[in-house]
């Protein structure tokens, strides 16, 4: 009869650290994870980017629904993840000191959620290509970014290479909108109406925050000015 012991001490040596991250810190290891893990998947062609991204043909079709929170988690280079990645440590990590653990949780995903649903609806509505895809946390960043329009107007933020700091009900509108310009004059792929819907939905979720806890809010909206 083989005998195994077990030893607790040293899971704890190789696993405790995690337990000591903040939630920001591990969505963001988890999509580099996921980032490199679905990179090698499709390059290997053990699965195909419909496996993973959304597209609003196959959505309409009811294929791929598991894509909604896949596509959450799958960039489409280093840089896009590079840059999504930064912006969740900076601002992630403000809003889940405020809204705590389980409530960001929730909304981090339901805010990603709904910005892919919003892709959808608005490439079936919209004279736009059904069979674009769309990957990143852009969604749910534009989420956490409306969120702060609401919760934090007037924190200063330094949005991409302009050195001047801009308050957050500025500079967030802005970002889209600069975005927005830059895929059509550039003819680059931005999944602006995913941006869109996410920043809806936390302009929203703000609103309704704000009016559910008014003296919390506000003292929250002083603070951080």
């Amino acid at each position: 009869m083989a005998v195994y012991q077990v030893y607790p001490n040293r899971k704890k040596k190789y696993f405790g650290f995690l337990e000591n991250l903040s939630l920001t810190m591990k969505l963001i290891l988890i999509n580099i994870f996921c980032f490199i893990l679905f990179s090698i998947l499709i390059s290997t062609g053990i699965i195909g980017i419909d496996s993973i991204a959304i597209k609003p043909e196959n959505i309409l079709q009811g294929k791929y629904i598991w894509t909604f929170l896949t596509s959450m988690f799958m960039h489409g280079s280093f840089f896009h993840i590079f840059a999504n990645m930064l912006s969740l440590y900076f601002i992630g990590t403000l809003i889940e000191r405020i809204l705590g653990r389980k409530r960001y949780l929730t909304f981090y995903l339901l805010a990603g959620l709904f910005a892919g649903l919003f892709f959808v609806f608005s490439s079936f509505v919209f004279p736009q290509d059904l069979s674009a895809y769309a990957v990143g946390a852009s969604g749910a960043l534009f989420g956490i970014a409306g969120l702060m329009v609401i919760l934090t107007p007037n924190l200063p933020l330094s949005v991409m290479f302009i050195p001047i700091p801009i308050k957050a009900k500025y500079a967030i509108p802005g970002l889209l909108l600069l975005l927005w310009v830059i895929s059509i004059t550039a003819n680059v792929g931005i999944g602006n109406t995913a941006h869109l819907g996410g920043l809806l939905f936390g302009l929203v979720y703000g609103i309704i925050l704000r009016n559910k806890f008014p003296n919390k809010i506000k003292y929250i909206s002083r603070h951080f000015s």
